[in-house]
């Protein structure tokens, strides 16, 4: 799934450790859904979206990578 989590946390000048200490998540997840190998739950899509204040479909995007 395309996201724009990479682009958001340098937007607010977060390292992946403390995006993943927000969200209540390891880095590598972080890591890894800003690759696109791994999808998020839906309860931290939803999560994801109240920290940035943003809808989810502004962050993540289901058409294929």
């Amino acid at each position: 799934m395309k996201n724009r989590l990479k682009a958001l946390r340098a937007e607010n000048n977060w390292t992946q450790a403390q995006l993943a200490a927000e969200l209540d998540v390891s880095r590598q997840t972080i890591n890894a859904i800003e690759k696109g190998k791994f999808d998020p739950s839906l309860p931290l899509a939803f999560r994801t979206a109240r920290l940035f204040a943003l809808p989810i479909e502004d962050i993540f995007d289901d058409k294929p990578m």
